[in-house]
């Protein structure tokens, strides 16, 4: 199922390779952890997240550092946390870009990965302390209720009337702005037919869709100190 961002003008959501781009060779992800184990599937990911903890995303364009508070969005936070811990985020395509408004990723490289935690939905938040205001992070979800999964976007711009649709931030960029501000938007807004087919065929469709996307190459927690 597509997941949707709600918008006043209407704005559909897509949300979260191997050709050759930003002048290197990419191959499809893998299904595994840095051990080489299998990617554990959401119920062996199920850990309660630290009240706060800071995330590293490396990606194509550059690095930049989010903060994550648990209060802001209990739910969301403890997914979130639990993916990166185990290794979710590896050549993630941001395969939804839209200038002024947000970037969209978290679909898995990997099908196999999809077909698992594509429909491993999570309960609601109530709404929290943060808006959606530029550089927050937040759950791309679809109309019904309990419909986040592991879809997210960046604001690009000030979008605080999704507040009110159900959209709960759960972390905010404290560093590397410029970097979020440079990911290509040059693709706008997806096709209808992209996010299925990206679920099913993996990196290998999007790269060949949307050669130029950029990446998340990783998502790694910041040690406290």
């Amino acid at each position: 199922m597509r997941a949707f961002l709600l918008l006043a003008c209407c704005f559909v959501c897509g949300v979260g390779c191997t050709t050759m781009f930003g002048g290197w060779n990419r191959s499809p992800a893998r299904a595994t952890q840095d051990d080489g184990r299998a990617l554990p599937g959401p119920r062996e990911a199920q850990e309660k997240a630290p009240d706060e903890f800071k995330v590293k995303f490396v990606t194509t364009k550059g690095d930049f550092i989010v903060h994550v508070k648990r209060s802001s969005s209990p739910n969301g936070a403890d997914r979130f946390y639990n993916l990166v811990k185990i290794g979710y985020f590896r050549d993630i395509a941001i395969f939804r870009a839209i200038e002024g408004f947000m970037f969209q990723f978290g679909i898995h490289g990997d099908p196999a990965v999809n077909s698992v935690w594509s429909e491993a939905k999570i309960n609601d938040d109530p709404p929290g302390d943060l808006s959606n205001v530029p550089g927050t992070i937040t759950f791309a979800k679809t109309s019904r209720p309990n419909s986040r999964s592991v879809q997210f976007f960046i604001n690009l711009g000030d979008n605080n009337g999704l507040d009110r649709q159900g959209f709960t931030p759960f972390g905010r960029v404290v560093e590397g702005m410029d970097i979020v501000n440079s990911i290509n938007t040059e693709y706008g807004e997806n096709a209808g037919d992209v996010q299925g087919r990206f679920q099913a065929q993996g990196n290998a469709f999007i790269q060949e869709r949307y050669p130029r996307l950029d990446y998340i190459k990783s998502v790694e927690f910041v040690p406290e100190n």
